[in-house]
């Protein structure tokens, strides 16, 4: 075998080798063109196979191997492009799992709105309420008063009515300028149907009450403290000495105070005989008792105050109150 045949072999031999290893590679060798790798199913031909010398293998006898190995390169990025279309994606990093929506937790928000809710409306009842209770019954019970106390001195000045006590609808008015402004209309009964009305009552029971023009007893009231009139909020005001006086239709009763019992139970019935124990009082006299609410805003005990009469006088054509009221 001459010189240029073994060279020629030997060429082959190296290009064959050069083939199969880009085929383990995954891309054609240097014999096979960018459009024989594209994927159209070419089969590639053994360059060492029967038949087949080292140009037909190798092309061109005077193609550069750099040139054949560009060839190769972009056969393997064409074979590479179709395993990548036709084959499962490469395993990468797994995506995370998204969390499921917290349903609790919406579920407990929901349930703490409704709740707050809930609170601010019975917030507003419950103020609403307060509104009603310690304002408006005053504003209502005030008008009632009101018209009751004209019509009582409508029939005064008409000569209407039996005589000194006309109780259709008031026996009179109390005066107690340390407490209160207000000419307040006193009718029959403490129950709080009566006084609801914005006035203030005299006691049937559990202790009958004196009326003033009776010669001896106790003239016992009562009245609400808070809402509905509140004819004796201002109670503790009221000191020793002060006078209280009640207006009939002929008379002015002038009392003046002489105890108080700023606390005692509301069983305490005592404080009502015609005697009223707790006042100091030891004999039969004529005697005045205002009773009241204790403390503020409650009705747990009761506040008392005690008056006794020291004098009388007759109004006149002008109803001209005494010097106490002027």
């Amino acid at each position: 075998m001459s010189d240029g045949k073994r060279e020629s072999a030997a060429r082959a031999a190296d290009q064959g080798e050069t083939a199969e290893t880009a085929e383990e590679e995954g891309g054609p060798g240097p014999e096979t063109s960018g459009a024989e790798a594209s994927g159209k199913g070419a089969t590639r031909t053994d360059a060492t196979g029967p038949g087949t010398t080292g140009p037909e293998a190798t092309g061109s006898p005077e193609a550069e191997p750099g040139e054949g190995g560009a060839e190769g390169s972009e056969g393997g990025a064409g074979d590479s492009g179709g395993g990548a279309a036709g084959g499962a994606e490469p395993a990468g990093k797994p995506e995370p799992a998204r969390k499921p929506a917290p349903a609790r937790r919406g579920r407990i928000a929901a349930a703490v709105g409704i709740l707050g809710e809930l609170l601010i409306t019975a917030g507003l009842v419950l103020a609403l309420f307060v509104v009603y209770s310690l304002w408006w019954t005053n504003v209502l019970a005030d008008r009632q008063a009101e018209k009751r106390g004209d019509r009582v001195r409508e029939h005064w000045a008409a000569d209407r009515g039996p005589g000194d006590l006309d109780t259709r609808d008031g026996i009179g008015f109390l005066h107690v300028p340390s407490m209160s402004s207000d000419d307040i209309l006193v009718m029959k009964g403490t129950d709080p149907k009566e006084l609801n009305q914005g006035i203030a009552g005299y006691y049937t029971e559990p202790v009958k009450s004196a009326l003033p023009q009776d010669q001896s007893g106790n003239f016992s009231l009562a009245a609400h403290r808070d809402g509905h009139g509140a004819k004796f909020h201002r109670i503790d005001k009221i000191d020793k000495g002060d006078p209280i006086v009640f207006e009939t239709k002929n008379t002015w009763y002038v009392y003046k105070v002489f105890k108080t019992l700023p606390q005692t139970s509301k069983y305490n019935v005592d404080v009502l005989d015609p005697v009223p124990k707790g006042s100091g009082a030891t004999k039969r006299g004529r005697y005045i008792t205002l009773t009241t609410c204790t403390p503020v805003y409650t009705s747990k005990y009761r506040y008392i105050v005690w008056g006794e009469l020291v004098r009388t006088e007759d109004v006149d054509e002008d109803r001209t109150p005494p010097a106490e009221l002027r």
